[in-house]
């Protein structure tokens, strides 16, 4: 098992804090998370139906042509793998690593490159995996220059593979009205934008070959009744996603402008994280959590990644953190 944010659990045992006295920076996931509303005990009580209209909802959001609901990209993550004979696969570094974790699993010749050295040498693969924009480096790409490069794979039976998990807040640079095409693979995490990670829901944009061939490996039933209820509701609430692009990207703002202050510069970021690299990264992730608050520690390349504070409160308790432990460790 690869090592993920959000171990909070962990993080207490470990430092000795309850739990509930943490401030939670670990994840990429937004902590403005739809407002859940009552669910229907049929919900619970029937099985899930396939055509109970959040497809259609879903498509709507998404400006895909076809899509096929899943517990959360992870799982399409460890399929898609299995659906291609063995094949020369370029991805994203740094990135969310179970990406060429599935694909060497399944023993599959992967690399994991820059992004631009990436591109420069796609002629190498077969199969290139992206992350848009890129957790943690933050890395944003043209969409005419993805269908570019999408078009030289297909052109000999490859695939691009996108992880669009971020970029809910910008939704124009979305390559899912496109994912039709032969060997384009969109995919699309509901838990960051909408945090409702818990759910573990998401959506795989691509040919209807494809997405056949992934429904026949995955069975029925990939989503509870409970979240497809939860889903159809939440893709659709239009007002609610206009003032969470407008939060979150204040919220984000706010956070780079803060680590700055305190010599903390970002390297990069999103609307849901800054990411900061430095070789003092580790120093400052144990002096912060001394204090109760948990980022994510990356070892390669040795950096930090800061999730959004919540509200006000979390804001001034991660200033007055920097402010002690920034001392700490430049002593260090």
């Amino acid at each position: 098992m690869l090592e993920h944010g959000g171990r909070l659990l962990r993080a207490a045992r470990q430092y000795g804090i309850p739990a509930g006295d943490w401030l939670d920076l670990s994840t990429g996931i937004s902590p403005f998370a739809w407002p859940v509303p009552v669910i229907p005990a049929s919900a619970w009580h029937r099985l899930p139906e396939d055509d109970d209209g959040l497809v259609e909802v879903a498509r709507d959001y998404y400006g895909a042509p076809q899509l096929l609901p899943v517990a959360g990209t992870q799982a399409a993550i460890q399929v898609l793998p299995q659906l291609r004979p063995r094949s020369r696969v370029g991805v994203i570094a740094p990135g969310y690593a179970e990406h060429a974790h599935a694909w060497r699993r399944e023993g599959h010749a992967v690399e994991t490159l820059p992004a631009d050295v990436l591109l420069a040498s796609a002629t190498r693969f077969d199969v290139i995996v992206l992350i848009h924009p890129n957790n943690p480096g933050g890395e944003r790409f043209d969409p005419a220059d993805l269908l570019a490069l999408h078009a030289l794979l297909a052109a000999r039976g490859g695939w691009l593979v996108v992880d669009e998990a971020f970029i809910d807040v910008d939704p124009a640079r979305s390559l899912c009205p496109y994912s039709a095409r032969d060997g384009l693979v969109v995919l699309r995490s509901v838990g960051k934008f909408f945090g409702l990670a818990g759910a573990r829901a998401g959506f795989v944009c691509a040919a209807p070959s494809l997405l056949d061939a992934m429904r026949e490996r995955l069975g029925p039933w990939t989503l509870t009744g409970p979240t497809r209820h939860v889903l159809r509701t939440a893709l659709a609430d239009v007002d609610w996603q206009a003032k969470a692009c407008d939060r979150l990207r204040a919220a984000s703002e706010r956070l780079r402008t803060l680590l700055a202050a305190h010599g903390v510069a970002p390297t990069a970021g999103s609307a849901f994280f800054q990411w900061w690299r430095h070789p003092d990264a580790h120093a400052l992730h144990e002096a912060l959590a001394m204090r109760g608050i948990l980022v994510r520690r990356f070892d390669d390349p040795v950096s930090l990644r800061f999730g959004l504070p919540p509200d006000d409160a979390g804001f001034a308790r991660l200033d007055a953190a920097l402010t002690e432990a920034m001392p700490m460790v430049k002593r260090w």
